[in-house]
């Protein structure tokens, strides 16, 4: 079954499923009441360093927003890595401690449903949007509405990005 063919229209984005990186299933509903801010992650990247921001802003807000990377292989082939290495080198290289989730893809044939949601307004009431490349941000309030996405250059300590945090 393709996964763009799954009808998401009026689906609540706290019902869809998706596994930790460690294949643990995630229930999107314990993060009722926070921002969620979607990044596709790699780890050949040039924008990998912004790991480290994702870090600091997960830190900083962390009693009102949940960070969940997402890694993906769909862009330059810059995630090549199993989950166990890029658990590895997150933790190692970045010491991060936001959610990690397996890998998955965010367009195209085997599109994840949560990117279904993210980037198709009949599904999320907002806005269309494609992801263009590696850590594209999304940025979800807490009552798990679409507010926006942010492009690659976007960095997760932008002023774009934190002044809707306030």
């Amino acid at each position: 079954m393709l996964l763009t063919t799954i009808d998401l229209n009026g689906s609540n984005l706290y019902n869809l499923k998706i596994n930790d990186i460690d294949g643990k299933k995630i229930d999107l509903n314990n993060f009722r009441g926070k921002y969620i801010m979607f990044v596709n992650v790699a780890s050949k990247c040039g924008f990998t360093k912004q790991y480290s921001e994702l870090e600091i802003l997960y830190k900083k807000y962390e009693n009102d927003l949940v960070v969940i990377g997402l890694p993906c292989n769909q862009f330059g082939g810059q995630e090549p890595a199993s989950e166990a290495e890029i658990k590895s080198f997150c933790s190692k290289n970045f010491g991060v401690s936001f959610v990690l989730t397996e890998k998955i893809k965010t367009k195209g044939k085997g599109i994840h449903p949560i990117y279904l949601w993210l980037t198709n307004k009949d599904n999320n009431g907002k806005m269309d949007s494609s992801v263009k490349w590696n850590f594209q941000k999304y940025l979800v309030n807490r009552e798990g509405e679409l507010i926006d996405y942010f492009n690659s250059l976007t960095s997760p300590l932008s002023a774009k990005i934190t002044n809707l945090l306030k």
